[in-house]
């Protein structure tokens, strides 16, 4: 059963503002990919989300309180390759959310979404080296360290390397 406090809903376009909330803080971007300063920027992560399911390559939810229906943040998954019953899963929080212990509610529906109704054998997650809160969460819900990408992305004008972590449905059920 599901005792979770928070619910997945899947991402909409009246999610706009929601999103933009989050991915227009650079607290929480700093190690992301995207950061959108105005709502039209936020357009363009719309049409990712929307582009994902069209394609059949991912899908992301809101993470909504149960109590008050607040939305808390945003987790799904991109890269999903069906072939090799893979995918990417990413996840970010609001910061008022930061640390009350949400990613270990949510991971579990997550887990469910992916291994149960999207068929995945395996679920990985890229993350920034110098991440280490997120690298850590990740340790805490058995995700397994692979290992290291030297210098494999630029960021700013910087190299930065990415740490990549997987976890089979075998180590989930």
């Amino acid at each position: 059963m599901n005792k979770s406090n928070y619910i997945l809903k899947e991402i909409e376009q009246r999610d706009i503002n929601n999103i933009h909330k989050g991915l227009s803080n650079s607290e929480i971007t700093e190690f992301y990919d995207v950061h959108f300063s105005t709502l039209e920027e936020t357009e363009e992560q719309m049409e990712w989300y929307q582009n994902l399911k069209k394609e059949g390559t991912g899908i992301w939810w809101g993470i909504y309180d149960k109590k008050d229906n607040q939305f808390c943040g945003a987790g799904g998954f991109n890269g999903l390759d069906k072939n090799h019953q893979k995918a990417e899963i990413g996840l970010w929080l609001l910061k008022e959310y930061w640390g009350k212990g949400i990613l270990k509610e949510v991971m579990p529906q997550l887990f469910e979404q992916g291994f149960k109704n999207l068929n995945l054998n395996r679920i990985e997650g890229y993350v920034v080296s110098e991440n280490t809160k997120c690298k850590s969460a990740l340790e805490k819900i058995n995700f397994q360290f692979e290992g290291t990408m030297r210098e494999c992305e630029i960021k700013n004008g910087e190299k930065i390397s990415v740490d990549f972590y997987s976890i089979l449905k075998s180590e989930w059920e």
